[in-house]
């Protein structure tokens, strides 16, 4: 109950927070607009300062350009609305992964007829790791050179970092708080999930070492994950007790974040759906659905849902309607060399298809219930524009970032491996910690897992597909990692670190959580963050120290 109040609590500061940026910058971008021409003189003078490639807006929106011509003169304001903007994109993408990419993956798992242990190691895995993978995908692929693949690294790699050191250390530390008695962790699933963690750092490290990666490498890296898969299915045959008490366990965790997610979702959907005065409870309750608005419709306009719990006809053809428009425009919106006939022609093909999808799910759906038959095309479409949703917000996420570094003068980098490793893996922190001190020992034992498997699969499947498409388009030649300050291989060495500790120390007080594991994991972290922010402050080089 705590939980769902603190999820709706953030739910409305995001909000707020959302229609509070708006406010402010419509109100200085009016304010502003006679003293526009000098305002941006200042933005070509800082812009020489800069290079070419960070003046060229990475997103939808030109954050560098926004921030010198608006807000030249109020630069705290600026510094406001951008960690704000910053917050609200990190809601966005924790939301839309956990919301609808979800929702629609595990839906898709149920058509399959997917085993619970293959569809939680793929399916589902992708839905909670989607803000890293897509990140990642993002920077890579945004054409920023070595920037790109620095925040695309150490986003991955600071995410695997944090949860597999800083969440287990704080599980480790909140569990032998409470009054229980020690609980003790499966033997073989930590060595399994430790020991495969270990390989995939090694796998990745020897490519950073070569310097270089190619289509064939790069798809025998995510291959990788495959193997790691056959492991979790091989060591679930053999172990029908382990397996009896993990499923529920898994399923428990996914049922209790999709209920809150459901019931918030349906609150919406029933107010919106009439805006009948008597179906609120109170001028307050308005209130709240009101500001959920901006944030909720464009998403939920365009991305279908047939859960029984949130089905909804008018949404439901109109997210078909509305998803080809949006696909058309964002294909013309990132295509810089196409003419207007292309433009208007692609327009035009999604006006058509809008319209024949629109007629049909209007004839084949009911209002009571959704479709029973032809599922899986409502599924696909489903996962296809949540993927469209997560990227989109990736891609911005990623922009703003880089936008921060330049402004505030702090390498992407090291916002990638704290800001954005952080916010992206907030999600891990709050349901894997709630697991363990409210699951019990069963509890615990999934937790402790996930803080394992997560990282695994961010770094095979997030970087892996990263280097997959790298590598395409640089083909026919290999597609060039390079580092500047060696401050991957840095990281990586402190993972591994954090490993060998937990290695240590969970077999030394017999697989028992104990408090000298979290405070050796959370002092491994710390010691990291403190080198990375002398780092940034120039007062250390990694460089130096390595002697490169």
């Amino acid at each position: 109950m705590a939980f769902t109040s603190l999820y709706k609590s953030i739910h409305v500061v995001v909000n707020i927070s959302f229609l509070f940026t708006l406010a402010l910058f419509f109100f200085f971008l009016s304010s502003t607009h006679s003293s526009h021409i000098n305002g941006c003189e200042a933005t070509v003078s800082r812009n020489n300062l800069r290079s070419v490639d960070a003046s060229e807006p990475r997103g939808y929106i030109n954050y560098l350009q926004l921030f010198d011509c608006v807000f030249n003169n109020y630069p705290v304001i600026g510094y406001v609305l951008l960690a704000l903007w910053l917050l609200v994109l990190f809601y966005l993408l924790g939301n839309t992964a956990s919301h609808y990419l979800c929702s629609s993956l595990e839906s898709l798992s149920g058509a399959l007829n997917l085993s619970p242990t293959i569809a939680g190691v793929t399916l589902l895995s992708l839905g909670n790791g989607a803000p890293d993978v897509f990140s990642s995908i993002v920077s890579f692929a945004s054409g920023g050179g070595t920037g790109g693949v620095e925040v695309g690294l150490n986003s991955v790699l600071g995410g695997a970092f944090f949860v597999s050191s800083a969440v287990l250390s704080i599980i480790s530390i909140s569990v032998c708080r409470s009054s229980r008695p020690a609980i003790s962790i499966d033997r073989l699933s930590f060595f399994r999930d430790l020991c495969f963690l270990l390989v995939t750092l090694c796998f990745l490290a020897l490519i950073l070492i070569i310097g270089q990666i190619r289509i064939l490498e790069a798809m025998l890296f995510v291959f990788l994950y495959i193997i790691y898969i056959i492991l979790v299915s091989m060591s679930h045959c053999c172990s029908k007790e382990l397996g009896e008490l993990s499923l529920p366990l898994l399923e428990s965790i996914n049922v209790q974040q999709q209920q809150q997610q459901q019931q918030s979702g349906k609150e919406i959907d029933s107010n919106l759906s009439i805006f009948k005065p008597e179906s609120s409870e109170s001028h307050q309750s308005w209130f709240l659905y009101l500001i959920e608005l901006p944030l909720y419709l464009p998403r939920r306009l365009t991305i279908p849902l047939i859960t029984e719990e949130r089905w909804s006809k008018p949404f439901a053809v109109s997210s078909v309607t509305l998803s080809p428009i949006l696909l058309a425009t964002l294909w013309n919106s990132r295509t810089k060399d196409m003419n207007s006939e292309q433009s208007t022609a692609i327009f035009l093909f999604a006006a058509l298809l809008s319209l024949l999808l629109g007629i049909t799910a209007m004839e084949c759906t009911e209002n009571s219930q959704p479709p029973k038959k032809l599922q899986l095309p409502w599924l696909l479409s489903g996962f296809l524009m949540s993927v469209v949703w997560t990227y989109m917000i990736a891609g911005e996420l990623v922009s703003l970032l880089f936008s921060i570094g330049e402004i505030l003068g702090v390498r992407p980098s090291v916002l990638g491996v704290t800001v954005l490793a952080w916010g992206n893996s907030l999600g891990d922190l709050v349901a894997n910690v709630a697991m363990a001190v409210n699951g019990g020992e069963d509890g615990a034992q999934i937790a402790v897992a996930g803080c394992y498997a997560g990282p695994i699969f961010n770094t095979l499947v997030g970087l892996g597909l990263s280097f997959v498409v790298s590598s395409v388009k640089a083909y026919p030649s290999p597609f060039v990692i390079a580092s500047e300050d060696y401050s991957e291989f840095v990281l990586i060495g402190f993972i591994i670190g954090g490993l060998l500790w937990a290695l240590v120390m969970l077999p030394m007080k017999g697989m028992k959580l104990s408090r000298a594991l979290g405070v050796g994991l959370l002092a491994i972290y710390c010691c990291f963050i403190c080198l990375r922010v002398l780092e940034s402050l120039e007062i250390l080089k990694l460089g130096v120290l390595l002697n490169v």
